[in-house]
This record gives C-alpha cells, sequence and structure tokens, in this order.
C-alpha cells in the first residue's frame, strides 16, 4: 500500500513538472531597430502567430516573450513598416531589422488641422523625418531639405545664421515675401532660423493647392508643417548630439596677381587715350585679397535633451548652443536655444498640454560690401607699408573705384546684432460623444531685435577715414498671436468612413521699429556707446510700424469606401485688416480633392505586380496676404528740399510718394495636380508622380513710372500680373536588405517647372527690375507676357570688334576695337535698321531652374552606416554682374586676364579691358552663365558602438560619425557659387550675382550619446 502511494506521489510530482516545464515554454528577447537608420523602433509589436499572446517594445526596441515551443513563430509589426516572421528555433535572443513599408497605407501623416493615413490623402504631401534634417550640419532645418524634396528649391547662403530661400513648386509671388508659411506646434512663422534640427519630430511639405487651401490666407507660396519632438511615457532618456569642424571656401576665384593687373590696366588706358599707369616689371604676385581677409571658419554645435513621463504626463527639455564663423575675419554667429514642452492626462477624455522655445543669437557682422571689394580690389596696394600703416592706393592714383584697402574696412567696421524670440503654444484636447473631438490653442511669439552700428574717428588711407564718429541703433520688435479652435468628428460605417472638421482662428500681427542715431560718441569699451553720450544736435529717432489682422472660419470634409474611392473637400474664409479698402476684406479658398485606390480593387486581387496602386487628382484655391499693409493709402513726404518761399516766408511742401491703385484686391493662387503612387516588389520599390499647375492671378507688382510725374518711388504698386508655374514631378525609392547585415535604401526625385507670365495689366508694356551691381542705371531683368518672371534682357553678342574696318561696316559706328558686337535684331519697324538700339535687346537667360533633383542613398552594415546625399540644377542661368561692375581700375579675373582681347585676332569671345565702358557695360549675353551644378551635398560615416560595449559604459547607445558637406561641387560657372539668392528675395531680381556671400564646405566630427 506505502509503495502504491509512493509510487503515486511520484507520478503526480512528474506529472506537475512536466505541466510547469510545457507551461514555462522559451523566453525570447531581442530589440526591434529601423532597417534605414538602426534606430531603435519603440511600440512595434511582437506576435505568437495564431495567438492573441504578444508584447510591444519598450522605449529602446528591446521585447521579451514567452512562446510555447521552439518552433512557434514571431510576427513583428509597426506602422509604416513591413512585418516579418521569424522562426524561434534555437534562437534565444532575436534582433529584428524592419524594412520601412513603401505603401505606409496606415501611416499617420500631419496635414492641416488634424492627421490623415497615406491611404487617405488626395494631395501631394511629403513627410520627412527629423532624423534626416538632423543628422546633416545645416544650421537652418530648412537647408537639409535641399535635395530630399521633389519640386523644392532651396538657396544657400554662406552667411553665418543666415536663413535659406525657398521656392516649392516654382515662384509663387512676386511682391512681398516668397517664403512658404511654417506652421510650428501650431503657430506661423516666416522663418525658422530660431528652430534647433535636433528639437524636430517631422516636417511635411505641403505642395498642391488642395492640401495648402486649409490655410488660405498664407498658404500661395507653400506650406510646412514642422512638429516638435514630445517626451513618451517611461524612464528617463537623455540624448547628448554635438560636433565640431572646420568650413572652406569651395572653388575660390582666382584673380588677377600685380603684373598681370598692371599690364591690363595700361591696357585700359591706352583704349581711354590716357597713359601708362604702371610698370608691370615692378610687380610680382602682389596681394591676393581673397587669401588675406577669408579663412577657414570654425563650427561647432552642441544639444541636449531630457525627455520621458509616466502614465498621465510626459516631458521634454532640450537646450542648445551653436557657434559659426564666418569665412570673413572677425564674422561670427553665436545661437543659443531652449525648448520645453508637457503633456497631461487629466482625465480619460482630456489632455492638455504646451510647447514653449526660447532662442537667441548674437552676431558680429561682416562689412555691406566686402566681397565686392575684395573681388574689385587693386593686387598692386599692399596691405600694411612697411612701417606698420595701412598701403594706400591713392599713392598710386589709381582712382576713386579702387580707392579702398579691404583690410580697413574690415578693421573699422563694428556691427553687432541680436535677436531675441520667445514663442509657445498652449492646448487642450477635448474627447466626447464617442465620434467628437474639441481643440483649442493658443499660440505667440515675441521678438526683439537689435543692429548696433558703430563708426568710429580714423584715417587709414586718403579715402578712407572718418571725422565724426557715429553710433546707430536699429530696434524691430514683434508681437504675435494665434488662437483656433478646432472641431472634428470622425465616424466607420461598415465600409464608409468620414472625418468632417469645423475650425475658428483669430490672429494679430504687430511690428514696431525705432532707429536712432548720434555723432561724436566716444568709444573706449561697449559701455560707452550710449546716444546720450553724443552730440546732442546731431541725434535723431525715427520710428515706424505695423499692423495686421486676421479672422478665419473653415472646414473640411474627408470621405473614403471601402480604402478604394477617397473624397477631400475644404473652404476657408479669411478676412484680413490689409485689404479692407472697398469692401475686399474677405477672400475664399475651396479646394477639393479625389483618390482612387486601383489595386484594392476586387479584380486586381491576384495580380502580383502592385503591392499599392492609387490615382489621386486635386484643385483648389490660395491666397496671398505676405504683402506690406496699405498698399492703397496715399502717403506724402515732406521735407527742406519741397520747401518754397512766398512773400519772405517759407512754406513747407510736399510730395506723394507713390502713385496707389483705388483699391488692392487678394492675390490669388489656383491650382491643379494629378499624382500617381505605386509600390512594388513586396514595397521595396516605391514611384510616386506628380504633373501639376500653380496660376498665381492677380500678382501684386511694383511697376516703374516716369519721373516726370514727381512722385518719390518711381513705382506704382498693385495687382498688375498673371503668371503661372507647371510641371512634372518624380519620386522612386528603392530599400532591400542583403543577407542579415546589410540593409540600403537609394531615392531619386526629380522635378521640371516651367513659369511664364500670361497677363500683365499694363499690356505689351514690360515690367524692369534688377539693377544691382550694373552701372549707368541699367536695369538686367525683364518682367512681359509670355516670358519667364525676372527674365535677363539685353543684347545678344555676336563676337568682338577685331579692328576699325569691322566697326565701319556695323550698325555701332562708336564701338572701339574689342568691344562686344551686338546683334541687329529690329528697328521701329520689326526689321534690322543698321542701328543698336533699345529695341535690339532680347531675353538672354532665365534665373528660374527648370530642373532640380536629387539622390539619397543610406548603407548600414552591422554597425556601420553610410550616407550620401547628392544634390543638383539644371537649366539655370546666372547673371554675372561682377564682370561689368566697373567704374575705372577695378581688378579682374585670372580668367578674364588669359581670354581678353587684346589685339586683333587674340580673342572673339572676351572683350579688351574696357569691359566697363563704351557701350560694354549695358546687359548682354556675355554677362550670362549656366548656373547648373551638381553636388555631393552630405557624406557621412558613422559607427555605432555595439550594446556589449556600451552596456559596459553605462550607456544606451554611442555612436561617433565624420561628415562632408558641399565637399564636391561640379560646375561651370565663373563666380564662386552657382547657388544665387535673389537681392531683397524678390523674384524680380533673382540670379543677378553681386556681392554674393558665398557657399563653404563642412567638415565636421560628431558624437551622438543616449543615456
Amino acid at each position: 500500500m506505502k509503495a502504491n502511494v509512493r509510487s503515486l506521489y511520484l507520478l503526480i510530482i512528474f506529472a506537475c513538472m512536466t505541466t510547469l516545464s510545457f507551461a514555462q515554454g522559451v523566453n525570447i528577447t531581442g530589440k526591434v531597430t529601423s532597417s534605414t537608420d538602426g534606430s531603435a523602433l519603440p511600440g512595434a509589436s511582437v506576435l505568437i502567430k495564431g495567438s492573441t499572446t504578444g508584447v510591444p517594445t519598450d522605449i529602446d526596441g528591446n521585447f521579451t516573450i514567452n512562446v510555447p515551443s521552439t518552433t512557434s513563430i514571431l510576427v513583428v509589426s509597426m506602422i509604416g513598416m513591413t512585418p516579418q516572421e521569424i522562426t524561434v528555433g534555437s534562437n534565444s535572443v532575436i534582433n529584428v531589422s524592419l524594412l520601412e513599408d513603401a505603401r505606409a497605407l496606415n501611416e499617420v501623416v500631419i496635414v492641416g488641422y488634424g492627421t490623415q493615413k497615406k491611404l487617405d490623402i488626395t494631395g501631394s504631401v511629403v513627410s520627412i523625418k527629423g532624423s534626416e534634417i538632423s543628422k546633416q550640419s545645416s544650421i537652418n532645418p530648412v537647408s537639409g531639405l535641399q535635395g530630399k524634396v521633389a519640386g523644392v528649391q532651396i538657396n544657400n547662403s554662406g552667411k553665418p545664421g543666415e536663413a535659406p530661400q525657398i521656392r516649392i513648386r516654382g515662384v509663387g509671388t512676386a511682391y512681398g515675401s516668397p517664403n512658404p508659411l511654417y506652421v510650428v506646434d501650431g503657430v506661423w512663422f516666416d522663418d525658422i532660423s530660431f528652430l534647433n534640427s535636433n528639437d524636430i519630430e517631422s516636417m511635411n511639405i505641403l505642395k498642391d493647392a488642395s492640401s495648402q487651401s486649409i490655410y488660405g490666407v498664407r498658404a500661395a507660396n507653400g506650406v510646412v508643417l514642422i512638429t516638435t519632438k514630445k517626451g513618451k511615457s517611461g524612464k528617463a532618456i537623455v540624448d547628448y548630439n554635438g560636433y565640431v569642424g572646420v568650413q572652406k571656401v569651395t572653388n575660390q576665384i582666382k584673380m588677377a596677381n600685380a603684373n598681370q593687373y598692371s599690364t591690363m590696366i595700361n591696357e585700359l588706358s591706352a583704349i581711354n587715350g590716357g597713359k601708362q599707369l604702371l610698370d608691370p616689371s615692378q610687380y610680382g604676385e602682389g596681394t591676393d585679397w581673397y587669401k588675406q581677409i577669408l579663412r577657414d571658419a570654425f563650427i561647432t554645435n552642441h544639444q541636449i535633451s531630457v525627455s520621458g513621463g509616466g502614465e498621465k504626463s510626459t516631458y521634454g527639455l532640450s537646450l542648445g548652443f551653436l557657434k559659426q564663423d564666418g569665412i570673413v575675419d572677425r564674422n561670427n554667429f553665436k545661437r543659443y536655444t531652449a525648448r520645453f514642452q508637457n503633456d497631461f492626462q487629466i482625465s480619460k477624455n482630456l489632455k492638455v498640454g504646451y510647447t514653449a522655445t526660447g532662442a537667441f543669437s548674437k552676431s558680429n557682422d561682416e562689412a555691406g560690401g566686402i566681397f565686392r571689394q575684395l573681388y574689385a580690389a587693386a593686387p598692386v596696394v599692399p596691405v600694411y607699408n612697411a612701417d606698420g600703416s595701412y598701403g594706400d592706393p591713392s599713392k598710386l592714383f589709381l582712382g576713386d573705384a579702387v580707392s579702398f584697402n579691404p583690410q580697413v574696412t574690415v578693421d573699422v567696421f563694428n556691427q553687432v546684432t541680436k535677436k531675441t524670440l520667445l514663442t509657445a503654444n498652449a492646448y487642450a484636447e477635448l474627447s466626447f460623444l464617442k465620434d467628437f473631438k474639441f481643440r483649442t490653442s493658443l499660440g505667440g511669439r515675441y521678438g526683439q531685435d537689435e543692429t548696433r552700428t558703430y563708426t568710429p574717428v580714423y584715417a587709414a588711407t586718403l579715402a578712407q577715414r572718418n571725422t565724426n564718429s557715429l553710433l546707430k541703433f536699429v530696434r524691430p520688435q514683434a508681437r504675435y498671436w494665434i488662437f483656433e479652435n478646432t472641431l472634428t468628428y470622425t465616424k466607420e460605417i461598415g465600409k464608409h468612413s468620414f472625418t468632417a472638421l469645423l475650425g475658428q482662428s483669430a490672429q494679430h500681427d504687430q511690428s514696431y521699429q525705432l532707429t536712432a542715431t548720434a555723432r561724436d560718441v566716444p568709444y573706449k569699451s561697449e559701455g560707452d556707446l550710449y546716444l546720450a553720450l553724443g552730440d546732442a544736435d546731431t541725434r535723431s529717432v525715427t520710428d515706424e510700424g505695423d499692423l495686421a489682422t486676421y479672422s478665419s472660419y473653415f472646414g473640411r470634409v474627408n470621405y473614403s469606401f471601402s480604402d478604394r474611392y477617397l473624397i477631400n473637400a475644404s473652404l476657408r474664409a479669411d478676412g484680413s485688416s490689409k485689404f479692407y479698402q472697398g469692401g475686399n476684406g474677405w477672400g475664399y479658398f475651396p479646394s477639393v480633392g479625389a483618390g482612387w485606390v486601383i489595386s484594392n480593387e476586387p479584380f486586381l486581387k491576384d495580380q502580383k505586380v502592385f503591392d499599392n496602386l492609387k490615382l489621386r487628382g486635386s484643385w483648389g484655391k490660395i491666397g496671398n496676404a505676405s504683402v506690406p499693409s496699405n498698399l492703397s493709402t496715399l502717403t506724402v513726404a515732406t521735407g527742406g528740399s519741397l520747401a518754397a518761399i512766398y512773400g519772405g516766408t517759407v512754406n513747407t511742401g510736399a510730395s506723394i510718394n507713390s502713385i496707389i491703385p483705388p483699391v488692392t484686391y487678394w492675390e490669388r493662387g489656383v491650382g491643379t495636380d494629378i499624382g500617381l503612387e505605386a509600390s512594388m516588389m513586396k514595397n521595396r520599390l516605391s514611384i510616386e508622380l506628380d504633373y501639376y499647375t500653380k496660376k498665381t492671378e492677380r500678382a501684386i507688382f511694383d511697376i516703374p513710372v516716369l519721373a516726370s510725374i514727381g512722385t518719390q518711388s518711381g513705382s506704382i504698386l498693385g495687382n498688375q500680373a498673371d503668371f503661372q508655374n507647371k510641371g512634372f514631378e518624380a519620386s522612386i525609392s528603392w530599400r532591400d536588405e542583403i543577407g542579415k547585415d546589410l540593409s540600403y535604401s537609394i531615392g531619386i526625385n526629380g522635378s521640371m517647372n516651367t513659369n511664364k507670365v500670361l497677363s500683365v495689366s499694363t499690356g505689351a508694356n514690360p515690367i524692369y527690375a534688377g539693377g544691382v551691381g550694373l552701372t549707368g542705371g541699367a536695369l538686367a531683368t525683364r518682367t512681359r507676357v509670355g516670358d519667364p518672371i525676372g527674365s535677363f534682357y539685353g543684347y545678344i553678342v555676336d563676337g568682338i570688334f577685331q579692328n576699325q574696318a569691322e566697326i565701319d561696316k556695323s550698325a555701332q559706328k562708336t564701338a572701339k576695337p574689342g568691344d562686344f558686337k551686338y546683334r541687329d535684331i529690329s528697328g521701329t519697324n520689326g526689321t534690322p535698321d543698321g542701328t543698336i538700339t533699345g529695341l535690339d535687346r532680347q531675353v538672354i537667360g532665365n534665373p528660374n531652374p527648370k530642373y532640380t533633383y536629387g539622390i539619397n542613398t543610406t548603407w548600414n552594415y552591422k554597425w556601420l552606416d553610410l550616407t550620401l546625399d547628392f544634390q543638383g540644377v539644371a537649366k539655370i542661368d546666372i547673371y554675372n554682374a561682377n564682370l561689368g561692375w566697373r567704374y575705372g581700375n577695378e581688378n579682374f579675373t585670372k580668367d578674364f586676364y588669359e581670354n581678353r582681347w587684346h589685339g586683333e585676332g587674340t580673342s572673339n569671345t572676351y572683350p579688351s579691358t574696357n569691359i566697363g565702358g563704351g557701350s560694354n557695360y549695358l546687359p548682354n549675353s556675355f554677362f550670362v552663365q549656366s548656373g547648373s551644378y551638381f553636388r555631393v551635398r552630405n557624406a557621412q560615416l558613422g559607427f555605432t558602438l555595439p550594446t556589449k560595449i556600451t552596456e559596459r559604459l553605462k550607456l544606451k547607445k554611442l555612436r561617433v560619425y565624420a561628415n562632408a558637406q558641399n565637399a564636391l561641387n561640379f560646375f561651370k560657372y565663373k563666380g564662386l557659387s552657382p547657388e544665387v539668392r535673389a537681392t531683397d528675395n524678390k523674384p524680380t531680381t533673382a540670379g543677378i550675382d553681386a556681392n554674393v556671400y558665398p557657399l563653404s564646405a563642412t567638415y565636421n566630427f560628431g558624437v551622438n550619446i543616449t543615456f
């Protein structure tokens, strides 16, 4: 009996142990990362196939799961990523690298006032991850978009802290600000130079009118939605990102040396009937002014962030510091940023939060016109004399045109600019009745700048001297607030999905600027720079300001049936104080979009070619209020020059500043977009194609008027023209893995855009502009019906006059040998008439690029990662005004020296040294050069320490990298850089190279650490 009982006990124990062992199964641990950049994927789902058992990954992408047996299959998935299935087998550690799903049909994309599934979007919207921006050494986040988005053109500047110029699908407006609208966490901006790239979670570019129209009042130039990073529930995470590097001038222009310069100056003097000015045998290399003033510039950037949270609240904090030296000696820029963010889940249905950002920058500015001086300065002038005094051009009797020593300009110039910006946005979000969500938000910004300029008493050379010091302060101030409320209704009924949005917005934008000056202010230190210390009789104060208010109401409806048929419609009504005259204060901006997900049709369910295929189309109207206020308000000028004496009494006179239209209407944009999206080969290949038209109606221009009318400005502002951008965009990407260690992605994007003026209110009379860098009052651009905005306009050069006999037979009887030979095209009757007049001018170039493109690649092998980005622009022209910007004996380039005409038969392409004299200075085709270029935009090699090492160091991640930006540039342009920005950001002055701050290549080393 006892034996039987003992046997029973043993059997029960064995059974329990067996059951327990089966119940325990196999413990599997691992980590889920992105194959694109190796980053952890928190929130990914790890599920046992065929069951409901699963776990999410933690904040670091790690997971632990118990599986029944070694034959179990794990399904690892995440929204926007391609799912993977892995058989457990004998593995106890399974690390998974997920490939981005090219379809990302369920991926949530941020759009105006909400989000939409990628599947449901009927417009052209591109989303860029913040990690793609922050890994570059770009000072401004917008620069990081260069070459990454089809249809987006970006022109950068080498000037420290300078914002880039951006055009989305061509020029949207010709007057006022052509910049897109930036919406950062709900607050509207014209410029995001204050924003640290490492603080950005995503940037979404709305390219078509249908997507933009929900922002009607400011959407004419495109919209960029920016979401900053937020804390996530879990333990605190500390990130540090920093780099240090150097900037070097690329493609330095080689100027003529002293010997070559003296030879050419003598030639110029002889052409104009003068004597020899310099003896070339007395000069060798002379002074290389570019080498003297420019330098290799230091750059460093640091950012540290802390984020985390619990079940009811999350937080984020970041601090940043940037120091960028300019390539011009003494020029530098410093920026300090701080950002705070909190979200609170007050209850199940109520969520509140805020984001606050502060930025302060300080720059020691470069002297205005310094690059003009470096180009023109005489190399025969020494920087310093033997006694230590400055080299003086006047001692060589070279004339006023080169009466400067650039070193004096740099040493004497003393200007400091400080900028302070505070911006914040607070929101509350209430969900109720299951399908409704109400959101209210209040945001604003406060900015105050100060530019302090001090000109001391000095006597450096005969021409460079000042007898009375001058202190000047310019203090602009801006205050802005925006209050918005939206109500969203979302409902799904069977295969029908509805989303309806109603919203209201109010904005208040006020600016004020104070300018004050005083002379004879002493200077021993910054503490002396007070206006009160100057001569009381010379003090002056002027001020100006502006106030614009907006009231808006908007709505949108999205409908989807069975994830196949999509409809989107919106309407926005905007009221603006800028257009209140004549009852024209309100503008209405509708849009509609439709989509067809062809791949979800039953008749395609068995096809194997497409993983996703969608056809979409959209139409919309947008507005532009980025124009000066009170355009239709007549203003007058008064002053001593307008006074008159009658009967012994001085009577103050007045003059009308400008002719104004009786009423100014809204500048409208009307756009159409047709797009095709496809993915194939298990989502490894994705393609997106778009054809668009964007028409700007009633565009505001300033048109020159006759000086005899007597106005101060010499132009009339108003709704003067219609113009259009039309083009095609393509984006193709391929993502794949080779084995378990190598993954890569290749993305190619390109766009073709054509700009054309459709009508001008002045009829056949064109609009002229572009006088910067030109002499004699010449203007280099013309805007006329049938041509692009700001087309270069001038004479066509057919060669160089070789001798007097050629001149005698030509239409230019007053020309000299070595002068440009202009083509005789038209007389008063439209045919050649044997004389060269203004009627012979033609369109000679286009500053608007026809083609832009980018190639972006990433490669990941084990712990190594490589990023190679390429970018370029094609079929674009630049007007090299530096060549003809001459008043006397300025220097020439070495290229000009080697190719110039200096006797019969020596050249039929380059003129003589009299390029700035006679009629040679007039705008002509010689000055127009190709601005096409191709560059290695970014090259970065990184190494991430293996987990085993970082764990020993008590770190979660440690990555080091080396980066090169703009290191290789390929172009034929004969200037410093083909990336030439529009003067004052005006499209009618685009592409004119006159005193441009050149770009530089940046080489830096950095580190990313996560604690």
